[in-house]
């Protein structure tokens, strides 16, 4: 059950519906549909880097993309990412940096298909929609990554109707170590005290 602890001590639990989205792995069939299609975005949009020489070769599609959104008449909203960007261009950081791109998004698309350690994957990809907006790239981002943050938000059961059924019973989570079946114990025989005798 989820819940907050505000600062009197005083416990707030989350509302019914947001309680049973988010922990009830019956859940797992309400996020089946958009991990799926998030997943084959993902997994549409690699293959489409993977076998162009542009991405895995050159990376003159990626210097591309960094290069226009730095010259683009409309000037990115954060100097900070601007000066992020352009030394990535300076460094040439594109050569490497684009097989990574389109590894990732493979990695990404496979990992939400599969349903295997769904919530890090959502997270990888919706880090990389979060880079894609920055650098003045709406298109389909603000969507993909809204879709993300709710499989983030939804980590437990968002992949239960796939490989984290099992993943995530047999790895456990950092805070709790796996889950491991306890052995019947056998019950001691019982003592009963003896009265001292007159």
């Amino acid at each position: 059950m989820a819940s907050v602890v505000s600062r009197k001590g005083e416990l707030i639990q989350d509302p019914p519906l947001v309680q049973r989205l988010l922990s009830d792995p019956r859940a797992g069939w309400i996020w089946l549909l958009p991990r799926l299609w998030l997943g084959y975005q993902w997994l549409d949009a690699s293959s489409h880097k993977l076998t162009n020489p542009a991405w895995m070769q050159t990376g003159e599609a990626l210097k591309g993309f960094w290069v226009g959104a730095l010259t683009a008449k409309t000037p990115l909203a954060f100097d900070w990412y601007r000066a992020f960007l352009q030394g990535l261009v300076d460094a040439q950081a594109y050569t490497w940096f684009a097989k990574l791109v389109a590894i990732g998004e493979l990695a990404v698309g496979i990992a939400l298909i599969i349903g295997a350690f769904t919530g890090v994957a959502a997270f990888i990809g919706g880090f990389m929609n979060w880079n894609f907006m920055m650098a003045g790239s709406a298109s389909v981002n603000p969507l993909f990554f809204v879709v993300s943050v709710g499989l983030i938000l939804a980590w437990k059961v968002a992949g239960n109707i796939g490989a984290d059924h099992y993943l995530l019973r047999w790895l456990g989570t950092p805070w709790h170590g796996p889950q491991v079946e306890e052995p019947e114990s056998k019950s001691a025989p019982s003592q009963v005290p003896v009265a001292a005798g007159k």
